[in-house]
């Protein structure tokens, strides 16, 4: 897979707007697997907190067996399919590797990475300086890790594994 270049950007009001039209196009799409509403997360669903101009949408599915059917789906709206993570969800990003503006993840509603992201979010959204340190490192990480997005996630483990502990997540 392609990799884009990691650039952190300021928050854009825009998002969650483009979130809730994404969210009203795969609500239709996926309508036969999701067992919920899709919830935007991912640092553009924090409003006020820099982020990688790109839309993070999870959707909640029963099964990832269950929803396999739904990758053939979102194909037909653009969204590419990889195999990022397979164990735990089903991963795609739209239009291109390369130039990307969404991220799906089709993942098991109720499950620990399905709370995880949630739980992570809302401490976000709830807490200035959770969200200013979050920036912080976002920023000095897209700058050691310009070009390398796996190693750019990972070195955010750490901080997000403390915000969950903290939260009284799993992790």
């Amino acid at each position: 897979m392609s990799e884009a270049l990691i650039e952190i950007v300021d928050y854009t009001p825009s998002w969650a707007e483009l979130f809730r039209l994404e969210q009203q196009l795969l609500t239709r799409v996926l309508e036969d697997w999701i067992t919920g509403a899709p919830e935007h997360i991912g640092s553009t669903a924090v409003p006020g907190l820099a982020a990688k101009p790109v839309i993070d949408i999870m959707a909640p599915v029963a099964s990832l067996a269950a929803s396999r059917p739904a990758i053939d789906a979102v194909a037909r709206i653009g969204y590419l399919y990889h195999p990022y993570k397979s164990e735990v969800m089903h991963w795609f990003c739209k239009p291109s590797p390369s130039f990307r503006t969404h991220h799906l993840h089709l993942v098991p509603q109720g499950s620990q990475l399905w709370r995880d992201r949630l739980v992570f979010r809302d401490a976000l959204r709830s807490n200035q300086q959770l969200r200013n340190e979050y920036q912080a490192l976002k920023h000095s990480l897209a700058l050691t890790h310009r070009t390398d997005r796996e190693a750019y996630t990972s070195a955010k483990g750490p901080f997000i594994e403390q915000v969950l502990r903290a939260q009284g997540g799993a992790a």
